[in-house]
């Protein structure tokens, strides 16, 4: 396996909303990482949206929702799935 392409801080901070959601390709996230292992300055900004979005999910848990919305949200979404486009 050959080793990735180095990033720019520019390319990485473009990416890095993506790698804080997992949704980069393999070969892209190894560059990301490659990149935040190297420079302080992008591995701080990936710290600051990783905490923003950890402290999202951990207040989002904490809501109190009424018991059905799962229910509606799905059957919603089910509609959507079936509508032709």
């Amino acid at each position: 396996m050959s080793e990735p392409t180095p990033l720019t801080c520019e390319e990485t901070f473009r990416r890095l909303d993506d790698y804080v959601d997992r949704a980069l390709p393999a070969e892209e996230r190894r560059q990301v990482e490659a990149h935040l292992a190297t420079c302080v300055d992008c591995a701080r900004e990936y710290r600051f949206e990783q905490s923003v979005i950890d402290h999202v999910r951990g207040a989002v848990r904490r809501l109190d929702v009424p018991p059905d919305l799962s229910r509606k949200v799905a059957e919603q979404l089910d509609q959507a799935k079936r509508k032709p486009e």
